[in-house]
């Protein structure tokens, strides 16, 4: 399925000693003396050989490096230190315990601000509070089951336009067209239409340009001549927020739909300081962006996981057949469909959408385990490698949804995290998975996808999300 290093032991100090004590705590942390960092690899005089070998290669580079020196390690690029931390528990020690104590990564924080602005993806501190605490109840699992019936229509509208059979469908490309329909019929009540083929273009052009900008400490301004394609591509990404939202301004607003830009102009109607014109686009954009680009690429993933494991397919239709009998999915569908549920949980699992957490900056000092790091160490947290490791779950590399049972035995809190954990855990994990859920049932309702003949399994590749290196072609035909 990938070919990631799975390590099967840990030189972590940490980890060495799992044991709990009688009351069920763990003894105090032994903490190494002041100065003293994880084990790593060797830096020599900059560590910028590091980050070009991270450049090529971010999860199997920091991979080996777990394997090597365990699931603490220190990597000094000057003139920042990294912690990478793949220890599940203290992962979840730093998000949660700690959140109070670290921002995000200042350098991608900016690479996301040139599409993103001052959203609640690139906000901190108070402005992050209030932007999450005033966003958050249009993404309760309660305010989510409306979307559903928009959901539905989306999809059976795209299904309909698929082929009865085709042996390579572009299915990455037609399930990441869908997404951005739901996402922009949610936001602005009409389909995105003719517009998909370019939006999609362009999403890809601004995400492998920010990709290829992450690893270094500093870009070429926007303006050099070989950056005329990421230019094109946020300027078309901006043209289609502003497009709608000139729109919507031009009607009365007894005439506004009730949709998420309908919600956001009401915010700026009551507080224009608090919440400008310019906050509403930022807020849409990233709505956009993060709302269809992570469903689509598990949803990628999953239909290439339901292809090359037929049976787990063939459960999953039967599931949906019987529970259904035909009819559109509902807002209940996670609770009825729970194979089903359990395959995306487990697609997730092997293909995390945001496979390394944005870094972040520590405030101030941290006690985290057995280590005390200063003020200003950056964290990194490869969600990928812990949802990969055999000790949390046996057989990593192979499929199987029945790991995520209601009965099956849990594994290790925090080693199954794909939408992060803590306060910044990602607002729109649950419409993400009832809308996974409704369109997965609905494709399996019409569609058996298979691998086409002599295909080799896609290779995973990092472009913000984690995405098959070529584009995505299954057999697919009509049930």
């Amino acid at each position: 399925m990938h070919d990631m290093n799975t390590p099967t032991t840990s030189q972590c100090p940490f980890h060495a000693k799992r044991d709990a004590t009688r009351d069920g705590h763990r003894p105090p942390p032994s903490h190494p003396p002041a100065g003293t960092w994880p084990p790593g690899p060797p830096a020599g005089l900059t560590g910028w050989h590091l980050l070009r070998r991270m450049s090529r290669d971010l999860l199997g580079t920091l991979a080996q490096w777990q394997h090597t020196y365990g699931d603490v390690v220190h990597v000094r690029t000057f003139p920042e230190h990294t912690i990478v931390l793949t220890d599940p528990q203290l992962a979840r020690e730093l998000l949660v315990t700690h959140h109070d104590s670290l921002i995000r990564w200042e350098r991608a924080t900016n690479l996301f601000a040139q599409l993103h602005g001052h959203s609640v993806l690139t906000s901190e501190g108070d402005a992050w509070r209030h932007k999450r605490h005033t966003l958050q109840p249009g993404f309760t699992p309660k305010a989510v089951q409306t979307f559903v019936p928009s959901v539905a229509a989306a999809t059976a509208a795209a299904l309909d336009q698929w082929p009865s059979h085709d042996s390579r469908w572009p299915v990455e490309s037609a399930l990441t067209s869908l997404t951005m329909d739901v996402i922009v019929r949610m936001m602005f009540s009409e389909a995105i239409g003719e517009h998909a083929r370019l939006a999609e273009h362009a999403v890809r052009m601004a995400s492998e340009a920010a990709n290829a900008e992450f690893y270094w400490p500093a870009s070429w301004p926007d303006w050099m001549p070989w950056k005329r394609a990421k230019r094109q591509a946020i300027r078309v990404l901006k043209a289609l927020v502003e497009r709608h939202l000139q729109a919507r301004l031009a009607l009365p607003d007894d005439a506004w739909p009730d949709d998420l830009l309908s919600r956001l102009l009401r915010l700026h109607r009551e507080s224009a300081a608090m919440w400008p014109l310019q906050a509403v686009r930022d807020e849409c954009m990233t709505t956009f962006l993060a709302g269809h680009e992570t469903t689509a690429a598990t949803l990628t993933w999953w239909a290439w996981c339901m292809a090359a494991n037929p049976q787990a397919q063939a459960a999953a239709r039967v599931e949906v057949s019987e529970v259904l009998q035909g009819r559109v999915p509902g807002a209940d569908a996670r609770t009825t469909l729970p194979w089903l549920t359990q395959t995306l949980e487990e697609t997730l699992r092997l293909y995390p959408a945001a496979p390394v957490l944005i870094n972040r900056r520590a405030l101030r000092p941290i006690e985290l385990g057995p280590w005390r790091v200063p003020a200003r160490t950056l964290f990194m947290l490869p969600m990928q490698l812990m949802q990969h490791d055999a000790r949390w779950f046996p057989d990593p590399t192979a499929f199987k949804p029945e790991r995520f049972a209601r009965e099956a035995a849990h594994a290790e809190r925090g080693a199954w995290s794909p939408f992060g954990a803590g306060p910044r855990v990602c607002l729109g994990q649950h419409l993400a998975m009832a809308e996974m859920t409704v369109i997965a049932a609905m494709l399996l309702q019409r569609y058996t996808l298979s691998v086409p003949e002599d295909m080799a399994a896609p290779r995973a590749v990092l472009k913000v999300t984690l995405r098959p290196e070529k584009p995505l072609h299954l057999a697919i035909a009509a049930v």
